[in-house]
């Protein structure tokens, strides 16, 4: 069930992600709640700490939700189309997006060994420093059905990220 959820977690940040395009370039506070968070695991401190040591950011956690810091650099900003949706990880795709000058909304097709199914994803602006998107998927990720529902804000909080790090991948244009 683990490896469900953290698939799914994957997914559902990539999917905040698409609002990018809109977004002030620079270090964003971004706060999910979804069901795959409320049936999640606890991680011990000693595991956290580990992962830190290997250098990821790990979220906290609490209340069914997860508040982390993401870079957007000035390349993702600029951007004018969504990011790839860790296809090779994931099997899954965009289809059918549209943006507007206060969101964006896209079908998410997923047909990969480890996820199967269909998903929505629409979200609003609030100028280029807030949003608030939400997700909707439902399918099977590693055998077991999935009915997940996720929804997530931004907030912008500085032009320089510090030592967080753009994510891998979607600064791609």
């Amino acid at each position: 069930m683990r490896k469900t959820a953290l698939c799914l977690l994957m997914l559902s940040l990539s999917t905040a992600s698409y609002a990018a395009g809109m977004m002030k370039p620079g270090l964003w506070e971004v706060n999910m709640k979804s069901d795959a968070m409320k049936n999640m695991p606890k991680l011990t401190p000693q595991q956290i700490e580990m992962m830190r040591k290997q250098g990821v950011n790990v979220p906290d956690m609490k209340d069914g939700g997860m508040a982390t810091k993401v870079c957007i650099s000035k390349e993702m900003a600029e951007r004018d189309s969504p990011p790839d949706m860790h296809q090779a990880q994931t099997g899954c795709q965009a289809k059918n997006y549209q943006r507007t000058s206060s969101g964006y909304s896209m079908d998410l097709v997923c047909d990969g060994p480890n996820m199967k199914g269909t998903g929505v994803v629409k979200g609003t602006f609030s100028g280029s420093e807030s949003f608030s998107s939400s997700y909707d998927f439902k399918g099977t990720a590693h055998g077991h059905p999935v009915n997940q529902k996720s929804d997530t804000t931004g907030k912008w909080l500085a032009a320089d990220c510090g030592s967080v790090k753009p994510v891998d991948g979607m600064a791609k244009k």
